[in-house]
């Protein structure tokens, strides 16, 4: 049986920015991209929050270099304020992990853009996030790892009501969000090999795992914690078929260090049903292959976010 854990190489000297960093797999992701001596910069939407976030870092990892911004990926005006913010220190990126993200709010809710809160938050304010950092991660030949879903296994793009405007189901909203996600990563890679952005685009998804994803959240009108999650808890306390957080944060960190990981390849739990278990590569849902799907994906988000993907 394959250990559930692994060794991440060394990362003295390199810069990594994580989306979602504050809590759940996100936290346990910083920490070990900390303890292995990365420059980590985590923009993060609730500042307290972050800040006890890096406590935690700090109390696993004495003299951690983690430096805390704030950022709203549901903010397109937030997302460009942290770029240029990053584009004045001017410092390469190496590593990008794009981990953030909200799922099924009861209600159908929008970002103070406009868009449905999941496909703005999830996948549009991270296509934003690249686009504004594209010169520091093109300097840092960047590895730029997404964090899509088990839920991406089903569903699709819904071309005809992208903004589920004239019907709203969370779930399906949840799917497209981080389908969308994914195509966008997947032509990221191609397009940096055309273009010769020296990027490596790679995919994961942490499986099932007890986080605040599907928890008590008021600010998504959720006054309860779901069924699902008190599922997952009991589950994941007996270790049966699910992750903890610390094995779901496996798969990005293998997608986003190890020296195996490879361009527009996807990196999942190997247990049943790719819910738990240790981090290794996993076949691309059919949900993802379509290249013209993807090409689809980036035109439209490029005119959502009202950027283009150009490098100075």
């Amino acid at each position: 049986m394959a250990p559930r854990d692994l060794t991440v190489p060394d990362l003295t000297g390199t810069r990594a920015v994580l989306t979602g960093g504050s809590d759940g797999i996100g936290l346990r992701i910083a920490t070990r991209l900390a303890a292995a001596g990365a420059d980590l910069v985590l923009p993060v939407r609730n500042v307290r929050k972050g800040e006890a976030a890096v406590a935690t870092i700090r109390a696993t990892v004495p003299g951690a270099a983690v430096t805390l911004h704030p950022m709203d990926l549901a903010s397109l005006e937030s997302v460009a304020a942290f770029g240029e913010t990053l584009l004045r220190d001017g410092r390469p990126v190496h590593l990008l992990v794009n981990n953030a993200g909200v799922m099924t709010p009861p209600a159908r809710q929008t970002t103070v853009d406009g868009f449905e809160l999941q496909l703005g938050t999830n996948h549009l304010g991270h296509v934003a996030l690249v686009s504004h950092l594209l010169p520091l991660l093109r300097a840092g030949r960047a590895r730029v790892t997404s964090q899509v879903s088990v839920a991406a296994a089903r569903g699709r793009i819904r071309w005809d009501d992208l903004q589920w405007e004239r019907t709203y189901d969370g779930m399906a909203a949840y799917r497209q969000s981080k389908i969308a996600l994914g195509l966008f990563a997947l032509e990221l890679g191609r397009r940096s090999t055309a273009a010769g952005w020296g990027l490596t685009s790679t995919l994961t998804h942490p499986g099932v795992a007890p986080t605040s994803l599907l928890s008590a959240r008021t600010e998504l009108g959720r006054s309860d914690d779901t069924r699902a999650v008190r599922a997952i808890r009991w589950l994941s306390a007996r270790g049966i078929l699910v992750g903890t957080p610390e094995t779901a944060a496996l798969p990005a960190l293998y997608a986003a260090t190890s020296p195996d990981a490879r361009d527009g390849r996807m990196y999942a739990p190997s247990g049943p049903g790719h819910l738990g278990g240790a981090p290794a590569e996993q076949r691309l849902y059919p949900t993802l292959r379509s290249e013209d799907e993807a090409r689809r994906v980036w035109d439209v988000s490029e005119q959502f976010v009202r950027e283009t993907f150009t490098v100075v």
